[in-house]
């Protein structure tokens, strides 16, 4: 029988193979691309969140001026703003630059429900100590506002920091801060945490939220029946602002928006009065002493009572009229 012949099974031959060292040129779509997978609405909410904050600036400069259409338009701006940022938490809903400033926004026109919720939304997102002072400030401020004062406390803390000049929120968190203390009875708490707060020497000049803290713990001081005390502060006001201290106090209150509503007849009665302006000042310490349960009525009454008697008193001259007299400090 015949051999089959032998083949010899050699392996296939491999491919070269040639190492490129250079990278493949980037693709300018692909970072776009996993953009609009992760935050397909990035750009329109950038926008809005920018034409909501001008918006908002302007709307509260506005304020400065005493006219009652600028109120409406004021009013009507936040209206609008908040519709443009509920928009926007459909497009982001868990986006807490949003849900910040519609937070902001619902409180300012009343819809303190919205408000909570959206503010909660972004602590519950990234933490309390992260969520910002702006965030848990208007959190205190809100639940102050609704005598939940545990609470109030709890994030006005959290927010608690130095007081900052243009930054009205920092003014507002201390004096909210103040209010809830005092209304819980820690009075010499509540005039520590504003008096920590101040510079340690005069400055020469007073951004309206120096002014603020400084006359609100005037304000304390005079709840807490420390009349020498009060009238120091006064005093180093009037000396530094001499005739510009009322105009100025009724500037930096303007803007001010008070977690009590009775709280600003209590400040005006104090304004009017250190300024001379006694009916005026009689009218807000009623109207303060009328506010239902007012929790410093019996001082306003007792301001009332001084007023009264002072004027029952024959003046030496008859006093000339004045758009702005020279502030007297004189605290009944």
């Amino acid at each position: 029988m015949a051999l089959l012949p032998v083949v010899a099974l050699g392996r296939p031959a491999l491919a070269e193979v040639v190492f490129d060292p250079t990278p493949a040129a980037a693709d300018p779509e692909r970072g776009v691309f996993w953009r609009d997978i992760v935050e397909p609405h990035k750009a329109e909410i950038a926008t809005i969140l920018q034409k909501a904050r001008q918006a908002l600036t302007q709307a509260d400069t506005w304020l400065s001026y005493d006219y009652d259409h600028i109120v409406e338009s004021h009013d009507r701006i936040y209206r609008d703003v908040y519709g443009m940022l509920r928009f926007a938490r459909k497009l982001a809903p868990e986006n807490t630059d949003v849900l910040a400033l519609l937070g902001q926004t619902a409180d300012a026109i009343g819809k303190t429900r919205e408000a909570l919720e959206a503010l909660h939304m972004t602590v519950q997102l990234v933490g309390p100590e992260k969520a910002g002072f702006e965030v848990t400030g208007r959190l205190g401020g809100i639940y102050l506002r609704l005598g939940e004062l545990d609470d109030a406390i709890r994030y006005l803390r959290l927010a608690q920091g130095p007081l900052l000049p243009s930054v009205p929120s920092s003014a507002r968190v201390l004096v909210d801060l103040s209010t809830a203390l005092a209304l819980r009875g820690e009075m010499s708490e509540a005039i520590d945490v504003l008096a920590n707060s101040l510079p340690t020497v005069n400055p020469g000049y007073y951004p309206n939220e120096v002014l603020l803290v400084s006359f609100a713990l005037a304000v304390q001081y005079d709840r807490d029946e420390q009349r020498g005390a009060a009238f120091e502060v006064i005093d180093h006001l009037e000396t530094a602002l001499q005739t510009q201290l009322a105009p100025q106090l009724q500037t930096a209150l303007v803007g001010f928006r008070f977690a009590l509503a009775e709280d600003q007849h209590y400040y005006l009665g104090l304004i009017y009065e250190i300024g001379g302006f006694y009916s005026e000042a009689r009218t807000e310490w009623a109207l303060y002493a009328a506010s239902g349960n007012a929790p410093w009525r019996g001082r306003a009454l007792e301001h009332i009572a001084a007023i009264d008697a002072e004027r029952r008193v024959p003046p030496k001259k008859k006093p000339v009229p004045a758009p702005q007299p020279h502030i007297k400090v004189h605290i009944h």
